[in-house]
């Protein structure tokens, strides 16, 4: 096998429980290789640090798969990764439509499935991964109906830009025999049509699964606004229990599948609307337009570090605007799902918004992405969803 040694004082985010090597933190190479193989890895000293796989294409030339060193990565391998990753869904989380792999927080780096209900959804981001990808669809299937789990299709969705890093298309796919794309699934008590061929990402947020729930309570009666609603994750939630929600998003396509999941539900308390978020917070704070509960979950404002302080600006104005439209003793549920921005500078700027509003908050709930994305502690990289649940109050 091929043996990577790293530079004295490298491997430092291996120690800290990471799993990437930069190309920069390389001594030497033993041997040849293609992109994609599995090489060993070793510390300046000759210590055995893991297994990985390797892309010369990518800043991150390694990412571990393994440290035992016992370990042979194989289909049996593969096998056991992803019935450790599924047995921990079924401890955690509603299995039904549920994400399976989360990358490096299963120890499957540039892996991310979906399931839902009997479809299953691959994004593929890495090269490493690439090239095993047919092998993974048929071990994870194969795990799942070991399991009694029957799956109808398979369907990937490799089409993210983070592709392009690694020297790869943007791709999207059967990697089964076709099927209809559309499907229909239920997230706490709501039906919903799920474009997985179509709609972002997978097809659907599953990430906000449990905060969709979480809000509910909130909503009994009372007249809510979902700024950046997506197919109407959070406003559907709300409109089992609402008087009037109002759905905005400045994508057409988006809207028009909140609408139909509305009236898939059967729901007459709702309206969804076409619109930019900031626009619309300022045209209705022009017509003194007022509402009970807030819901903000914009897009990622920073994908870099070195865009965190604007994206703060970003995030500080949309919470400002929000606020001046809530009545007193309203919430706002407010969400980042960008991983550079942390949660405590979040929680600042927040604060600092309702300075300037001359609102004064009540913590309700910090909350993070559903249990099926787990976080790996000191990983900033998967602690990446802060949705903040605040009362609003005049001073």
């Amino acid at each position: 096998m091929i043996r990577i040694t790293l530079k004295k004082n490298e491997g430092r985010t291996i120690s800290a429980g990471g799993l990437w090597i930069f190309d920069n933190e390389i001594d030497k190479i033993d041997g040849t290789y293609e992109n994609g193989d599995i090489v060993e890895v070793v510390s300046f000293k000759d210590d055995f640090i893991g297994y990985g796989y390797i892309n010369d294409n990518s800043k991150i030339r390694i990412r571990i798969l393994t440290r035992n060193r016992n370990d042979k990565i194989d289909r049996d391998f593969f096998m056991k990764r992803f019935s450790d990753a599924w047995n921990y869904r079924k401890s955690v989380v509603d299995t039904d439509c549920c994400r399976i792999v989360f990358s490096d927080s299963d120890r499957l780096p540039g892996l991310i499935v979906d399931k839902f209900n009997d479809i299953l959804v691959f994004e593929v981001d890495t090269l490493g991964m690439n090239v095993r990808k047919e092998m993974l669809a048929e071990c994870l299937k194969e795990v799942l109906e070991n399991d009694g789990v029957k799956i109808r299709g398979i369907y990937e969705r490799s089409d993210a830009r983070v592709r392009t890093l690694e020297g790869l298309e943007r791709v999207k796919g059967f990697l089964s025999e076709p099927f209809e794309t559309l499907i229909e699934v239920e997230e706490n008590g709501v039906k919903l049509k799920v474009n997985i061929a179509e709609g972002q990402k997978t097809g659907y947020f599953l990430d906000q699964k449990y905060n969709h729930l979480a809000i509910r309570k909130l909503c009994e009666g009372k007249k809510v606004l979902d700024c950046c609603t997506h197919t109407g994750g959070f406003a559907l939630s709300a409109a089992l229990v609402a008087e009037k929600v109002t759905g905005i998003d400045a994508s057409e396509l988006a809207i028009e599948q909140a609408r139909e999941n509305s009236e898939l539900n059967g729901f007459t308390n709702t309206e969804f609307i076409v619109a930019d978020v900031f626009d619309y917070l300022i045209e209705e704070e022009r017509k003194k337009a007022k509402y009970d509960v807030i819901i903000l979950d914009p897009p990622a404002f920073t994908k870099s570090k070195n865009s965190v302080k604007n994206a703060s600006k970003g995030y500080k104005e949309i919470n400002y605007r929000a606020m001046k439209l809530l009545n007193p003793g309203g919430f706002l549920v407010t969400c980042s799902c960008s991983e550079y921005m942390p949660r405590d500078l979040f929680m600042k700027i927040i604060l600092s918004a309702a300075n300037d509003s001359h609102k004064r908050l009540r913590l309700v709930e910090s909350r993070a992405q559903a249990p099926d994305h787990p976080i790996i502690m000191g990983s900033n990289v998967s602690d990446y969803l802060k949705c903040i649940i605040v009362q609003v109050n005049n001073r």
